[in-house]
């Protein structure tokens, strides 16, 4: 009986490990993202042949093209500021004073713990209240995106640059101290390096998040694309037009930028030889 029982799930094996080898997977695989690229096709062009009023796009493209310049301005601004201040999150998240180390947990669980939204109503709408008497800036929109968009991105870049930091191995810091570094200059020298490359891919990703957080900038009326779509749409009833423009001017902001941060990492010999 027991016998019986043991070839039949022999049997049984042999028969799953013939279904599911590794050429059948392959074809499977190939298949269905065949079909799904092909469904997508599909309707992107019954979407370009039916839906968008390319009489429309002239009209509405000058706006489009601000916004986007608008955009790329706080791109640009904010990943700059951001990946500066968290490489200072990052180190100050694995210094080895307490308070340090305690204050920069506390920034980085408030800015991860909370909605980039909710961050974005504070700066807006609760900063100028805490202010004596008038408050100073008029246009208080585009300081608010750079602000919130900093502060909450250099939490993310920060524990990029931790765990960068401590993919690095500590007998890289035991041979710099032994050669008479201090720890400064052995972190600036032989570490930071090593650990900015581990730290490259997760950073490029959240920059890439940045760009498409941009779109919240719509909530407090900063004039960006999400912004002109609600604007177009509103005044023609024609959602696919301006969705169109939208897709255009992100995916060529952040296909660059995706391409930028496959280069570095090739650069910084991610993993593989020197190119």
């Amino acid at each position: 009986m027991a016998d019986s029982y043991a070839d039949a799930s022999a049997d049984a094996n042999a028969v799953a490990d013939g279904f599911f080898d590794d050429q059948t997977l392959k074809y499977l695989g190939v298949g269905l993202s065949s079909l799904f690229a092909l469904g997508v096709g599909l309707l992107l062009l019954y979407i370009l042949a039916t839906q968008v009023d390319y009489g429309l796009i002239p009209t509405i493209l000058p706006q489009f093209l601000r916004a986007y310049g608008l955009v790329l301005g706080i791109v640009v601004t904010g990943s700059v500021l951001s990946v500066s201040a968290g490489i200072f999150v990052g180190l100050a998240r694995v210094s080895k004073t307490r308070i340090t180390s305690g204050l920069a947990a506390i920034y980085v669980q408030f800015f991860r713990g909370t909605p980039l939204l909710f961050q974005i109503f504070v700066v807006y709408f609760g900063i100028p209240t805490l202010w004596p008497g008038t408050f100073p800036v008029q246009d208080w929109g585009i300081p608010t995106a750079i602000i919130a968009l900093t502060l909450n991105h250099a939490a993310y870049v920060g524990e990029a640059v931790r765990g960068g930091i401590g993919a690095v191995h500590d007998g890289q810091m035991e041979a710099a101290r032994s050669l008479g570094m201090g720890y400064v200059q052995a972190m600036r020298e032989v570490v930071i390096p090593q650990a900015w490359r581990n730290a490259l891919a997760a950073v490029g990703n959240d920059q890439i998040i940045l760009v498409k957080d941009t779109s919240l900038l719509t909530v407090i009326a900063v004039p960006e694309l999400i912004q002109q779509f609600r604007s177009v749409n509103s005044a023609t009833f024609d959602p696919w037009t301006p969705l169109v423009l939208v897709a255009i001017a992100y995916l060529s902001i952040t296909i660059p930028m995706g391409r930028l941060v496959e280069y570095l990492e090739e650069r910084s010999d991610w993993g593989g030889e020197s190119q």
